[in-house]
């Protein structure tokens, strides 16, 4: 009886989740309900799947409305319905239509339900009025009264009771961001708008038999069947499956010949092995549409990392998905694929940022707008965003709501604070509004609109209304297309030797780079600064700890340094056994059923295979239990049944094994606290390969790569920093000029000019017009001759003026801001005209005017946000100390004193939960230095912000 249900993806109004509103429903004695959220099909799919548990038979639909006026109810038949109210949604939404109070004529599978009205108005077969509890007062002074064939109980759900009526109140006030005092009553629900026992509507109506019997008989009438867990990717991507499986094949021995000089047995093996699966699980077209769109990226010169777990298998390997090669490193297949698994496997396939949208558009040009969509989220509120919204809806004050953040305690609250603690409470994990995925792109057998409506986002890409998890049930798997700047750095840096040295280099071709003696030695050192991945201090430490001089102990790295595995100590285990045999030997004594499975990495969980590995082998879960235990470490897919299934099964099966229980519980530990965070061995080994890219560019071109580096957005430190570690390799750096310079940082010989867009309020437009201009009619003779040729503002100009970039011209700058205060004090901006004959404007004679040797740093600083010279310049007081890095290792156990700039501080805490922190400076010369800093001293010697520090040690 209830065909009007909002869950909380009615978003900002309802407020049940789809279990509890099944909950409510079956509790209430209701066998059969409708989900309509407002404007939306994001989870009616989530709740067809989880009726079935609560014994409800669903029914799917949505509730239409311009703001919170609604206009009519739809209600799917059956699924070509749901595809028609989501083709509906969709014409709405992607060209911002209002809805109309009347649907359109084109419904053939769906009931439509107006709100009660008391004008008599023609009705189509499929056209009721739903008649709420409040309007059967009205019915019989209407000329309804003769028409109860066309009447149907419209109860609106939107919550249970006074509390949920309060959370919406508040919901409804964070939509309109207004004071909850001043929330109008039109943009709320009625009290009346609860969930209802089917008891209690029979009540209600039982003077309206006609009407109940309408409402059944439309409930009896739609059949929502919908199957799940299967496979509704496009199903092929040549004329058959057989034909898929042949080119399959055909390509990836085309690929056998790019990548090896050799082809050995072991090889052929593995590949035959893997396509033979390939084919059984009916992967072949998934496999195909990467290579496509690889395909598509090298023809237009996009370099891409294929990563994740896909670089378990060689077939990718072969049809260049990926650059690893898994027989080398020996990588775990049935991590990537087993028998046991139904669903397609993910390849996360990386590209430039300036890259992605292209490829993004080939996949909805070449597959169909209509059958390919990027895959949605749900953005949630979170702890601190539930208080903030909360709080500003009972106008707190900002300081009021961070302390209620910073300290929930409602003892120490007044009576607002204890109404916001509360109710953020209630509201924390509600979702807020909807979002896309970071990469997920879905392209389906079948239409999207059968499965959701879509969202269109800025960039003209429509976006699924449900997450990866809804999707994951319906059977639909998506492609993973992400951007990184890394690659873009590779990508510019490549053009930028192409265009200044006349050299192609074959950036595939790894295997050379990390046998290059250069490139080891980086690596060893940690001297990567700007290389993807390895150039964080933790990260370079960590390198010259396992003297990471090699592939394989730099994929180990990668993974280890990762969030779980590190604080779960493993990462600190692993490095004392590789630096001591005899603790590796311990380890092996200890558990040796253990080390064997992980023999690799001395006994230590370093990859998420490793997960796969210790629930097979050592604990005795089948494959695709196994992988159920990796995946579960999400805190979404842990609380599905499934999950606790297969976690109490690796408890008995230890116990059966007679393992110790506090080896059993040690080893969990492990694993539940590192699997979510762990990489595959794949994704490190991809990770990998990117870094000797950039390794092996840092090493024969460092200041290409350096500006390459700086022209897409630099990476872990600060622009300056970049531009130092160029000065160390010989560079010369200027700031930017208007006859040398573009919009980004360019390079000649071992001069860097760096761009204009590093000047924070230079207008895109002006130096457009700038460039233009000069590479038109030459480069610029003086101020004069700039301000003939290019419209500009004296603002504009003394911003050019004051970072030196008229120095040409030998005329300082005090002088050239004087001449552009005389030639513009009185226009807003010239406006330069050809004529045959320019007049001459009459220049004056100055007097010497008098400037300091940092004026220019401080203008610098200010126009740029770094200055181009040494920091210790800077200094107004002499240096205190001379001593530089490269002395300390012969001043072991002496108190020394040195003088750093700091670049990078990480805070964290001791077991006792002090503050201590990881300093990261340079010397006088320009070479690294680290410190740590235990709490007594961070306490009494605390970091002040960027700039030069005295050290005592």
């Amino acid at each position: 009886m209830l065909l009007n249900c909002h869950s909380y993806y009615s978003f900002k109004y309802g407020t049940l989740s789809v279990e509890e509103l099944l909950t409510e429903a079956s509790s209430g004695g209701h066998n059969s309900i409708a989900l309509t959220d407002i404007n939306n099909t994001a989870v009616s799919l989530d709740f067809v799947r989880q009726a079935k548990e609560h014994n409800i038979r669903p029914i799917v639909g949505a509730d239409i409305r311009n703001g919170v006026q609604q206009q009519f109810v739809a209600i799917a038949k059956n699924t070509h319905g749901f595809s028609e109210i989501n083709e509906f949604l969709n014409l709405h939404k992607h060209n911002n239509l209002q809805f109309k109070p009347q649907a359109p004529d084109y419904f053939q599978n769906t009931f439509i339900i107006y709100p009660f009205q008391s004008q008599l108005r023609e009705l189509e077969d499929y056209e009721y009025i739903g008649i709420t509890p409040q309007d059967l007062r009205n019915l019989p002074f209407t000329p309804w009264k003769k028409h109860l064939d066309k009447l149907v109980i419209q109860q609106t759900a939107t919550f249970r009771n006074k509390r949920d009526y309060n959370i919406h109140r508040l919901l409804r006030a964070i939509d309109k961001n207004t004071l909850l005092s001043k929330l109008s009553k039109e943009e709320q629900a009625s009290f009346n708008d609860q969930y209802k026992s089917h008891d209690k509507l029979l009540s209600i109506y039982e003077n309206y038999p006609p009407i109940i019997a309408n409402t059944q008989k439309l409930l009896d009438t739609c059949n929502m069947e919908f199957t799940f867990k299967t496979n509704k990717n496009k199903k092929v991507f040549t004329n058959s499956k057989e034909e898929d499986f042949q080119y399959l094949k055909a390509q990836a021995y085309k690929g056998l010949k790019y990548r090896y000089d050799k082809v050995s047995d072991k090889v052929l093996v593995r590949l035959e092995k893997e396509l033979s699966v390939i084919k059984e699980l009916d992967f072949c077209a998934y496999f195909l549409i990467n290579w496509d769109l690889v395909q598509y990226a090298l023809s237009k010169g996009y370099y891409h990392v294929g990563r994740g777990s896909g670089a378990n298998s060689l077939t990718a390997y072969l049809l260049r998905i990926t650059n690893v090669d898994p027989v080398e490193l020996d990588l775990y297949f049935e991590r990537f694929i087993n028998t046991h698994r139904s669903s397609p496997p993910d390849f996360d396939i990386d590209f430039s940022w300036t890259d992605r949208d292209d490829v993004t558009r080939y996949l909805f040009d070449k597959y169909g707008w209509d059958h390919t969509a990027l895959l949605g989220s749900f953005i949630t509120f979170n702890h601190k965003s539930a208080f903030r919204e909360i709080g500003k809806v009972f106008g707190l004050p900002e300081e009021e709501i961070t302390r209620l953040q910073k300290n929930p305690n409602p003892d120490l609250a007044d009576e607002y604070g204890k109404w916001v603690i509360r109710y953020s409470a209630y509201i924390s994990n509600f979702p807020s509004h909807p979002s896309i995925h970071s990469s997920g792109i879905l392209i389906s057998e079948e239409p999207i609109s059968n499965y959701s409506a879509t969202e269109l986002l800025p960039k003209g890409f429509p976006s699924t209304q449900f997450d990866m998890y809804i999707a994951e049930d319906i059977g639909l798997h998506k492609f993973d297309i992400l951007s990184q700047r890394g690659l873009g750095k590779i990508k510019d840096t490549l053009n930028i030797i192409k265009e200044n040295h006349g050299i192609d280099i074959d950036i595939n071709n790894t295997k050379v780079f990390m046998e290059d003696p250069k490139v080891k030695s980086l690596l060893k050192k940690g001297q990567a600064i700007g290389c993807f991945y390895i150039e964080s201090p933790a990260m370079r430490m960590l390198l010259t700890k396992l003297k990471a001089e090699d592939y394989k102990r730099l994929v180990a790295a990668s993974s280890i340094i990762r969030p779980g595995v590190a604080q779960s100590g493993m990462m600190r285990e692993y490095i004392i056994r590789f630096q001591n045999p005899n603790k590796r030997t311990e380890a092996q004594n200890a558990l040796p059923a253990l080390y064997e499975i992980l023999e690799e990495t001395y006994g230590v969980m370093v990859y998420q295979e490793d997960v796969i590995k210790v629930a097979h082998y050592f604990a005795g879960l089948t494959l695709d239990e196994a992988d159920i235990l990796r995946r579960g470490m999400s805190w979404k897919f842990k609380q599905r049944n499934e999950f606790g299934k297969v976690r109490n099964k690796f408890f008995t099966n230890c116990k059966n094994k007679g393992y110790p229980d506090e080896v059993v519980q040690d080893i969990w530990r492990q694993i539940e606290s590192f699997a979510n965070y762990a990489f595959a061995k794949g994704h490190s080994a991809s990770y990998a390969v990117e870094s000797f890219q950039a390794l092996y560019l840092k090493a024969y071109y460092p200041l290409e790569y350096m500006v390459a580096t700086l022209n897409n957005g630099g990476g872990f430190y600060s622009p300056q920093l970049y531009l130092h570690d160029a000065v160390m390799h010989g560079a010369t750096i200027e700031v930017p000029c208007i006859n040398q310079s573009f919009w980004e940082n360019t390079i000649k010989g071992n001069t860097i000019f760096l761009g204009f867009y590093l000047l924070r309020d230079l207008e895109k437009e002006m130096v457009r017009t700038l460039l233009n201009e000069r590479g038109l009619n030459g480069s610029y003779l003086h101020l004069r001759d700039f301000v003939k040729r290019v419209p500009i503002s004296l603002e504009q100009l003394s911003i050019l003026i004051r970072i030196g970039a008229f120095r040409f011209t030998g005329i300082g700058k005090k002088e050239l801001l004087w001449d552009a205060h005389f030639l513009l004090g009185h226009n807003k901006k010239t406006k330069p005209q050809r004529t045959l004959f320019q007049a001459e404007v009459k220049e004056f004679q100055l007097p010497a005017l008098w400037q300091h040797r940092l004026e220019d740093a401080f203008d610098e600083m200010e126009l740029l946000g770094l200055s181009i010279r040494s920091p210790f310049e800077l200094v107004r007081d002499e240096l205190p100390s001379s001593l530089k890095a490269c002395h300390l290792p012969q001043l072991m156990g002496k108190l020394i004193r040195i003088v750093g700039y700091l670049i990078h501080r990480k805070p964290t805490r001791t077991s006792n939960g002090k503050t201590m922190f990881f300093g990261t400076w340079i010397d006088i010369d320009g070479h690294w230095l680290d410190t740590v800093h235990f709490p007594p001293a961070a306490q009494m010697y605390p970091f002040r912000g960027p700039g030069c520090y005295v050290i005592e040690a």
